[in-house]
């Protein structure tokens, strides 16, 4: 967990460059990650200007007024609270309010300034929701299938050691990352797809985790896409996926498989699939969730401004992408 710098540590980053050490040098005589050390000095005017004492100073003003910028009644404060209520973390809504007020300082506010306003904020119901609205995340990803093993009996894979190497630089769009989420005791499920480029996502309602009801539902879910923006689609080795040579038939992708244990071959999948947990809970029958209700949480999710993406929202990339394919197709016409 992050720790602010001590004193005596801003005197040791003092000693360091005064016999000329070099940032990472110095950085791992604190034990500290030289990024920690490089806004240090950023923050202080640069090595050439760094003072221990005085970065003690500014920095204690800084903790003391930086709650202060939130303070009630603020247009700040109140697009901090409608962001929180759109479940968007503190880091997409500091960027977020850069990007759409460039020229206005009032309307900027650093992430852990909106944490550290939120924790002091007195005991009271908003206090409860705001800090309730923050991201919780597990410290490793847990088990998905409680033990069972959900691959092999796949005929005629493609590797995705064959897949186009366009595919790993993110930069031409129309490429997709596929998974399920499992309900309770894995008797529902919920089909998660994410286009790379963009991250945008769409949730497709399964009548329960078979290969037949996993067809149908990328089918139905991914069939009205631009044709321009259904290339490939990277999976991994689970059984729901049997009739992957069918999917591909209909949606002319194609489909790849990760290699067995390999969920970082699936990033944006991987990442995004936590994020959708925040509304669909582990122990969930889902069963019960519409298309309409499931097509509510992407909209959420592809609403929310992405660091990734210089603030973006998913929505908004995945528009653009969609509007250059037409002017790419007008032109051809």
């Amino acid at each position: 967990m992050y720790s602010h710098l001590t004193e005596s540590e801003r005197v040791r980053i003092q000693a360091g460059l005064e016999s000329g050490l070099s940032l990472r040098g110095i950085a791992q005589q604190l034990g500290r990650p030289a990024s920690a050390v490089s806004r240090e000095l950023k923050r202080a005017g640069g090595a050439g200007a760094y003072h221990a004492t005085r970065a003690s100073d500014a920095a204690k003003q800084r903790r003391r007024r930086g709650p202060v910028k939130l303070k009630p009644g603020s247009a700040l404060r109140e697009r901090v609270i409608e962001g929180l209520r759109q479940r968007w973390s503190p880091e997409q809504i500091a960027g977020r309010l850069r990007q759409m007020y460039p020229d206005n300082p009032d309307l900027h506010v650093c992430h852990e300034t909106i944490y550290r306003a939120l924790y002091v904020m007195p005991r009271g119901e908003l206090r409860k929701e705001l800090i309730g609205l923050l991201r919780r995340a597990h410290k490793a990803r847990l088990p998905r299938t409680q033990g069972r093993d959900r691959r092999g009996g796949l005929v005629d894979m493609v590797s995705i050691h064959q897949r186009p190497e366009e595919v790993l630089g993110r930069l031409i769009p129309g490429h997709w990352e596929g998974d399920l989420i499992k309900g309770a005791a894995n008797r529902s499920a919920v089909g998660t797809l994410v286009e790379r480029t963009s991250r945008f996502v769409l949730l497709a309602k399964m009548h329960d985790a078979t290969a037949d009801s996993a067809l149908e539902a990328f089918t139905r879910r991914m069939r009205h896409l631009p044709a321009g923006l259904r290339k490939t689609l990277t999976y991994d080795q689970g059984k729901e996926m049997a009739h992957h040579a069918e999917l591909a038939r209909r949606l002319k992708i194609q489909v790849y498989f990760a290699d067995p244990h390999s969920p970082w071959q699936r990033p944006s999948n991987e990442n995004m699939n936590g994020l959708i947990r925040e509304y669909l809970p582990k122990g969930t029958d889902l069963s019960g969730f519409s298309q309409t209700y499931l097509n509510d949480i992407a909209r959420a999710l592809n609403d929310r401004p992405r660091k990734c993406l210089g603030f973006k929202t998913p929505a908004e990339v995945f528009q653009q992408q969609i509007n250059l394919l037409k002017n790419s197709v007008a032109l051809q016409s």
